[in-house]
């Protein structure tokens, strides 16, 4: 879709990045698959050359069960060509039209509920539990029909189900409308023998929530469904947009939604909402500023100088207008009765907009609220129906101060917008009947940025802290922050799908999972790349949020204040290549989701860009943006002759951006998802303000001379010469350097080409070129023969040289280890560190059935190491489990252990989180991770708006290691749910950077 590649970066090429790859198959349970193209004994066609089997409902079935019959006959028109007749009866068809699938709810169809009667169909383990379906061939289901296809489910949502997973098993992708996908033909289509059911849901209420401030859902829902039907309120989103949402949600096998709230009514901008909910068969529940089943928009549309319609002052606020408040919520619970509204109904209160309450003793006033909500509740019958109370920010910190709400009063932990759980249950309390929620976010909110625009989601770390949350009990509902739904289709279904079976997802099957989601939507023969591309493109996004990409975040080592700046890039462009190698890894992937789509047929194309190839290329395009533009500042202050082409390709890069949003609000699907994509250009440091699409900060243009003029810049280094007359020092030289060899920039500072030679003060030092005629620059790497060079510390001194005398020397420090080659082993120290990644350990040693384990890219850089189970008590240091690395330094003295850890919160009721490290034999040193950092999740403070903008903590601990040679450095449990990516050891030469230097060799 861009024009990138028409725009070769002038950045020197860097080495190719391997592709993340996702875990390869693995053998244990699966989905029971029971549809076929090819017809085996005892099966029964479904479909096959125009003929189709009728579908049988009752019309004493739910209304969800009758609705869903018709989208069964749809879905086999799509896949099949041929739509099946159906038949709202009680009794069968005809023998003559076939084999019919017959389609009912136990208690409520009369057809199933005579095949249990009669013996025909066995519904033990199905019958009384919750929202459990079956799928099944019986014989002689009626007189003259010798087989047909029962579907059928303990309860409404249970036959649902069941219908949808044929469905998707026939090939209909749950996303089809949202996303264009077409279903695959299957003239043919036949059901297996066998008893076939999906289980019972592991977690009671899933579902998710719209996010209603989201730009492109508010713009385009209106402008395609139509307005509101509230006066004054066009923006409302109708029946109709929800009964695609409410699809959407039961062919996830979702049941609860929490609709729109912030700005919209649910039962005012549509009468029809409501019925149209039940008509599906769906719950409803609502967000934490819109209690007792009524939006929060219920109020402040009517409420306001003064007045309320309850005869009230209109203050949003139960201590100064109780009487009015009360009755609001009282209207709420009456409409959900007399309208027979399925809901959770949310208990509490927040203010204006979603923030806290501005008045009151917190606790006691939240008591005495939720006392007046149960009153209302008790005096309308209703105390039974399901009740949460959600722990948002100032609600989180009553919590922790004490307040408990009634027992039975579900009780739902929130993430800390980022993902990261904030509180687990205390395992040694009592049980509660209510039982406990999550409200996880996908769609990333808060202080430390906004990621409406792009899946930022890291399926292995999301897999941890679900998993975390379903071991320590938490399972009775379990709501995602939705975004737009548009760009988190991925994270959702993984969301969804875990909530029903976390056993049936395994860590080790998640690369299995990737293959299957990109098989459900584009086929078997092109999931294995898609996969591929999905996985990496999540491993990739992971090491930051997108959006802002500029904010560095930076934290005072005297005062730990943090300070953000938004106008500097957090990558390196001078340390590690960082810079380069990142935005590289996106170009590569960026290649491959391009290569892929030239491969599909043209009618998957549109579902393939919404579903993949966007938001690669839109993020590879902002990398490439970022590069551009910081790399042109720099250029700028050196001046450079490229500088100007980098502003040129910054700019076009802003030009792209433009392209994709107009494309997909234009081209795509026809122009169906118009007004989706509306969030201001990349040009900004911060996307939620709006204003022109300009670059910020802004590049810069230079005048250039006409003579040519020499520039001399190094790796590892923001000096240049002649911006400096001092030496230009290159990082060290090392025959175990792990990273590329170390490099001078030539560069040209005038318009005329530029001559320039290099020479050597030693024969055994190399650079890869030695003179030439250069227009604008060129990257000339450093090696050494070390079958020539000394043993032991040397410099030697690179002379560049330049028209009118100039002369640049460049000062290369040299370490060939006495040591030899065969002598060392582990990580080998260079260029003044060791840099490990957390899951290449030496050994693992386990103790007390408690082990560390590995998290397949979790990491920022590579894979990540957590103790199992999340369950296990607290250890003291070093006697719990420990990751042992061996290493070999050449340094003997005090050394710096970086230890780089995933931004997880305190969680445990016992405090923490804490682990311990030592060398050797040493004591272990013990760290307590929030008291060192200061990060609070709750008031979302500055040290927690740095660890989850960077998605890492770094702790720095000081060990002294008296003599030079092979060491142990073991990380040793003391809590779970810490989790290692990365360790480095700076013996004194550790460089800044925002990811940490590559890994180091390693000799075994």
């Amino acid at each position: 879709m861009t024009s990138r590649r028409a725009y070769p970066s002038p950045l020197p090429p860097t080495a190719a990045v391997p592709a993340a790859t996702p875990s390869p198959p693995t053998t244990g349970r699966r989905p029971t698959s029971f549809v076929t193209t090819t017809w085996q004994p005892g099966a029964l066609t479904l479909a096959d050359r125009g003929r189709t089997a009728p579908l049988v409902v009752s019309t004493a079935d739910h209304p969800g069960v009758l609705r869903v019959t018709a989208d069964l006959r749809d879905d086999i028109e799509r896949v099949t060509g041929t739509a099946p007749a159906v038949h709202h009866r009680d009794r069968l068809p005809d023998p003559a039209e076939g084999a019919p699938v017959l389609i009912g709810t136990i208690g409520r169809s009369p057809l199933i509920d005579r095949l249990i009667a009669t013996g025909r169909l066995d519904v033990r383990g199905i019958e009384g539990r919750w929202e459990t379906s079956l799928q099944q061939i019986v014989t002689d289901p009626a007189p003259g029909v010798p087989r047909a296809l029962v579907i059928t489910g303990s309860d409404q949502r249970g036959t649902i189900y069941g219908v949808y997973e044929l469905s998707r098993q026939l090939g209909v992708s749950p996303w089809y409308w949202w996303n264009d996908i077409p279903a695959r033909r299957r003239p043919r289509v036949h059901v297996l023998p066998g008893r076939h059911t999906q289980g019972t849901p592991a977690v009671t209420y899933r579902g998710f929530s719209l996010d209603n401030g989201h730009p492109g859902l508010g713009t385009w829902a209106p402008a395609h469904f139509g307005p509101g039907h509230a006066p004054g309120h066009p923006g409302g989103f109708t029946s109709a947009f929800y009964a695609r949402v409410f699809e959407l949600m039961l062919r996830l096998k979702a049941n609860c939604l929490w609709p729109a709230a912030r700005g919209r009514a649910f039962a005012e901008d549509d009468p029809a909402n409501h019925a149209t909910a039940t008509a599906y068969g769906v719950v409803l529940g609502t967000s934490p500023e819109s209690p007792m089943m009524r939006a929060a928009g219920e109020w402040h549309r009517h409420a306001g100088d003064g007045t309320d319609p309850y005869g009230g002052n209109g203050a949003w606020s139960f201590r100064r207008n109780g009487p009015a408040v009360r009755r609001h919520w009282a209207d709420g619970i009456r409409r959900m009765t007399e309208q027979h509204i399925e809901g959770v109904i949310t208990l509490g209160m927040r203010g204006d907009e979603d923030t806290g309450l501005p008045d009151g003793e917190r606790i006691r006033l939240m008591e005495a609220i939720i006392a007046a909500q149960r009153d209302i509740l008790r005096a309308a019958g209703t105390l039974g129906t399901p009740q949460v109370h959600i722990l948002g920010d100032e609600a989180q910190r009553s919590w922790e101060q004490g307040l408990r709400p009634p027992d039975d009063v579900t009780v739902v932990f929130c993430d800390d917008t980022r993902g990261n759980l904030r509180t687990l249950p205390d395992p040694d309390l009592p049980e509660r009947p209510g039982g406990y929620g999550l409200y996880h976010h996908l769609a990333h909110t808060g202080a430390a940025g906004t990621t409406t625009g792009a899946d930022t989601t890291s399926l292995a770390a999301a897999w941890e802290q679900l998993h975390l949350a379903h071991r320590y009990g938490i399972d009775r509902l379990w709501i995602a922050d939705g975004g737009g739904l548009k760009g988190r289709e991925l994270p959702l279904q993984f969301f969804l799908e875990y909530a029903w079976d976390p056993g049936g997802l395994p860590l080790e099957r998640l690369g299995e999972w990737e293959r299957a989601y990109a098989a459900t939507h584009f086929g078997p023969r092109h999931a294995p790349g898609i996969a591929e591309v999905l996985h990496t493109y999540g491993v990739l996004q992971s090491r930051r949020e997108p959006e802002p990409p500029t904010r560095r975040t930076t934290r005072d080592p005297d005062t730990g204040e943090v300070r953000c700046d938004d106008a500097a890039i957090p990558y390196s462009l001078e340390n590690y290549r960082e810079l380069e190698r990142v935005t590289d890894a996106w170009e590569q992937l960026d290649d491959r989701a391009e290569r892929i789509a030239h491969t599909l047929p043209a009618d998957l194309r549109d579902a393939y860009y919404q579903l993949v190839q966007y938001q690669v290329e839109a993020t590879a395009n902002l990398y490439a943006l970022r590069a551009a533009q910081f790399t042109n500042l720099r250029y700028a202050r050196e001046g450079r002759a490229a500088t100007n082409t980098l502003a040129d390709a910054a700019e076009a890069r802003c030009a792209d951006d433009r392209a994709m949003t107009d494309y997909w609000n234009t081209t795509l699907a026809g122009g169906t998802w118009r007004g989706f994509r509306t969030r201001p250009g990349t040009g900004h440091g911060d996307p939620d303000v709006p204003g022109p699409d300009v670059l910020h900060p802004p590049v810069r243009r230079i005048e250039l001379p006409e003579r040519a003029a020499l520039g001399v810049a190094v790796d590892g280094s923001t000096a240049w010469w002649p911006g400096t007359r001092e030496p230009l020092t290159l990082p060290e030289l090392s025959p175990y350097r792990a990273d590329p060899a170390p490099y001078l920039e030539v560069f040209n500072r005038g318009r005329a080409p530029l001559s320039w030679t290099i020479t050597s003060s030693e024969p055994w030092l190399a650079p890869s070129q030695h003179a030439g005629l250069t227009g604008d620059q060129l990257r000339i790497t450093v090696t050494a023969d070390w079958s020539r060079a000394p043993r032991g510390r040397s410099t030697a001194v690179l002379t560049v040289r330049g028209p009118d005398g100039a002369a640049a020397r460049v000062v290369v420090p040299v370490h060939h280890p006495r040591a030899r080659r065969r002598e060392l082993r582990g990580f080998i120290e260079a260029d003044g560190y060791v840099s490990i990644e957390a899951g290449h350990c030496t050994r693992s040693v386990g103790a007390f059935g408690v082990r560390w384990r590995r998290l397949p890219d979790a990491g920022r850089t590579g894979a990540a190491m957590t103790p199992f189970p999340v369950t296990a008590p607290r250890f003291a240091p070093g006697t719990g489990p420990c990751l042992e690395y061996d290493l070999t330094l050449f340094t003997a003295g005090r050394v710096r252990l970086l230890t780089y850890l995933s931004p997880r919160n305190d969680v445990l009721p016992a405090g923490g989180p804490e682990f311990a490290v030592s060398f050797d034999d040493q004591p272990p040193q013990r760290v307590h991770i929030t008291g060192t950092t200061g990060a609070d999740a709750t008031a979302m403070n500055g040290a927690w708006e740095r660890q989850t903008s960077d998605n890492v903590i770094v702790i720095t601990t000081h060990h002294d290691l008296p003599v030079p040679g092979r060491h142990t450095l073991k990380v040793w449990m003391v809590d779970p749910t810490v989790i290692v990516q990365k360790l480095v050891t700076d013996t004194g030469g550790l460089r800044p950077s925002y990811l940490g230097p590559p890994e180091s060799l390693r000799l075994r």
